[in-house]
């Protein structure tokens, strides 16, 4: 129960990789408040556990964010775990990409993690301890072909953590980022769809074909990621700062 009387709070938190986090720093004791834009999903997710708490938020608006993290600090103390993990992927050759795809992939997977860090520590004091963790991908590490907007974006998620761990070295907060390969989700799920349907493959083969974009050929399950955010957020990993860790089944750079 390393995080009894704590307060956590984990972005898409209602399902996948996010509710699997929230799910392990509500068993090690801490009050965990999971957002999204779906609050169904959200209070169906909070139901699994008594230490799960909803909210609706959206991290793609300033307002929603801001208000809805000082909120849920009033009501449940300073967030001193965040967990931006909310995230969108959906791929798009560059030469048929709108900018309106790139703002909307920028808005949700770098702006979210920017807006949700700062307001999760304009509830801290100066002193206070702190894990920031943000759910960047092997995307964030090389290239990425037909989801270049993705590619950039989690490539910026690794520079603001890179950033913020040297603006804020020596304090009591330290700031990393997790990179998955491919993790058996929601997302994955509808991106087997898509590819399946677009090459006339069945969704099994589509599968297949993400699972080998890890280096030992299957795909990822959540409690992977999970444990390594638990690993962060705990004493043992007190001096871990300003890193990108993967979990792809190998070496990716």
């Amino acid at each position: 129960m390393e995080h009894r009387g704590r307060h956590a709070l984990v972005t898409g938190g209602g399902t996948g990789i996010g509710l699997a986090i929230a799910l392990g720093l509500a068993e090690a004791g801490a009050d965990v408040t999971i957002t999204g834009r779906n609050q169904a999903r959200l209070e169906t997710a909070a139901a699994t556990h008594p230490r799960l708490y909803p909210r609706q938020m959206d991290v793609t608006d300033e307002v929603s964010v801001r208000d809805g993290i000082a909120e849920a600090a009033r009501t449940h103390g300073p967030v001193c775990i965040c967990v931006a993990n909310a995230g969108i992927a959906e791929p798009a050759p560059f030469q048929k990409e709108s900018l309106d795809h790139w703002r909307g992939t920028m808005a949700t997977n770098l702006d979210g993690v920017f807006l949700t860090f700062q307001g999760a520590m304009a509830t801290l004091g100066r002193d206070d301890w702190g894990r920031m963790l943000a759910i960047s991908s092997i995307a964030g590490l090389r290239g990425l072909k037909g989801a270049i907007s993705y590619t950039a974006s989690k490539h910026g998620v690794i520079g603001l953590i890179r950033g913020l761990s040297e603006e804020y070295l020596g304090s009591n907060l330290t700031f990393n980022a997790i990179c998955p390969g491919y993790v058996d989700t929601p997302i994955v799920e509808r991106n087997a769809a898509l590819i399946a349907q677009h090459q006339d493959m069945p969704v099994a083969d589509a599968r297949a074909y993400l699972a080998r974009g890890n280096r030992h050929k299957r795909l990822l399950d959540t409690d992977e990621v999970s444990a390594t955010a638990l690993w962060l957020c705990s004493r043992a990993a007190r001096s871990v700062n300003g890193q990108a860790i993967q979990i792809a089944g190998g070496q990716v750079t």
